[in-house]
């Protein structure tokens, strides 16, 4: 007997065949699962196939996840770089704001400490700014930007916020030059001014004050005040020069040797007071400002 023969027009017919009984055969079990219940045969083998291929969805699912998460950052990385530029120029304007409120209220109230320090003793003056600092270590010398267009001349005092700081030693149209206290040729008439005892403060060329020539007589306790006394004309009577740090005796030695806290940071002067007039009353002192110090002192 021979072989059937497929015609083409039976292979082209052939695959709706089967699909149109794939269809028939759903509609029967959607229906058989329909109406039977639910311990049927068709729902107990919907229960089975999806307890076996859930171990499979899920690892799917834990494989596919950092590709998911990698697609949605991506997807939106144009909008999130364009955010964080914006947000970075504002963070950036906010500071340069902050920090410019931030100067202009430290230059007011150094403004107004300078200016009461002044006043307190009766003086009148010229702010002025820092703007040159010292060239070397052995010469402890400023440039402020205060000169002879505004009345100063050589000579004149000089204050920080806290009391003296040196005095004007050069004077330009626009600028003056002042020798700090600290200077090893700075040498000020001076006092202690809870019990008068009079000496010489100087300068040093490591930056230390001392204040020498006290007598061995006088009581001196760290923390007492130093101040000017106006001997010799150069620095008038009351300016505040530091607290006594330490005082020592020498052996053999006739006077006490004290070193003394300068009233200012000598490292941190941004503005000073430079003093144009004589005080009206040199008995009027200006009060101490207290200080912290953790020397040691002696009788």
């Amino acid at each position: 007997m021979p072989p059937l023969k497929i015609t083409p027009t039976e292979k082209r017919k052939r695959p709706y065949f089967w699909l149109i009984i794939l269809v028939v055969l759903s509609l029967v079990l959607i229906t058989a699962y329909a109406r039977e219940d639910s311990g049927g045969p068709l729902h107990g083998l919907r229960v089975a196939v999806q307890t076996t291929i859930a171990p499979v969805g899920q690892a799917g699912k834990w494989v596919t996840t950092p590709l998911r998460s990698f697609a949605a950052w991506t997807a939106g990385l144009g909008v999130s770089r364009s955010e964080l530029v914006n947000l970075r120029a504002q963070n950036a304007k906010l500071r340069a704001q902050i920090v410019e409120l931030q100067e202009a209220d430290h230059a007011a109230s150094t403004q107004t400490a300078l200016t009461d320090a002044a006043q307190t003793g009766g003086y009148k003056g010229v702010t002025a700014n820092v703007i040159g600092l010292p060239v070397s270590q052995w010469e402890r010398v400023i440039v402020v930007n205060a000169g002879s267009l505004k009345g100063i001349k050589d000579t004149m005092p000089v204050l920080g916020a806290n009391g003296l700081l040196g005095q004007v030693i050069e004077v330009g149209p626009n600028y003056s030059k002042v020798r700090l206290i600290t200077d090893q040729e700075s040498g000020i008439a001076s006092f202690l001014q809870n019990n008068r005892a009079q000496g010489i403060t100087r300068g040093s060329l490591s930056g230390d004050l001392t204040m020498n020539f006290v007598s061995m007589e006088a009581t001196v306790t760290a923390g007492d005040t130093v101040v000017s006394s106006g001997l010799g004309g150069v620095f008038p009577k009351g300016l505040i020069i530091g607290q006594v740090s330490k005082v020592s005796k020498e052996v053999n030695s006739l006077y006490k040797t004290i070193q003394v806290q300068p009233a200012n940071d000598m490292a941190q002067i941004e503005s000073v007071i430079i003093l144009t007039n004589a005080p009206p009353d040199t008995n009027n002192l200006p009060k101490a400002v207290p200080t912290t110090t953790s020397a040691q002192g002696g009788n």
